[in-house]
């Protein structure tokens, strides 16, 4: 059930970024073109996820836990450190010279466009580069702590 779940979601998620026009990257820039060509159309897009999730996450908060989990996976800290203001600026650049973003560009697969499976490939590799470093940096302070 738990992973029905997460398919249907999933479905939902990439139709709705698909009928936004947020898996076309010359929308998405065009919104980030404020002095040419803007486009304000994702703004609204954007405003209406925050209409839904805000009193979604309300209402899903007020449970003691998930349906098909054992608790909320929530962030540890709500510290604004270098690695947060860096992954942010990575994803804005990133966002802002592909016109992709992870959560348009999965659905936009569908397309068969060369550029988002290039894109994603970019992702994986991004992540996997990421994960091997914070890897090695765990080591290094293991090393140094004994």
């Amino acid at each position: 059930m738990r992973y029905l779940t997460a398919l249907l979601i999933g479905l939902v998620f990439g139709t709705g970024i698909a009928i936004s026009g947020m898996i076309n990257p010359a929308k998405v820039l065009n919104f980030f073109d404020i002095a040419g060509t803007w486009d304000p159309s994702l703004a609204f897009v954007m405003g209406g996820a925050l209409l839904v999730a805000i009193p979604g996450y309300r209402l899903v908060f007020r449970r003691q836990r998930p349906l098909f989990e054992t608790g909320f996976q929530l962030p540890g800290t709500t510290l604004i450190d270098t690695r947060l203001v860096l992954g942010s600026l990575t994803f804005g650049i990133g966002w802002g010279i592909a016109g992709f973003c992870p959560g348009g560009a999965l659905p936009a697969l569908g397309t068969g466009i060369p550029q988002v499976f290039l894109f994603v490939g970019a992702l994986i590799a991004g992540l996997l580069i990421a994960r091997g470093v914070k890897m090695v940096q765990s080591q290094r302070q293991a090393a140094h702590a004994s």
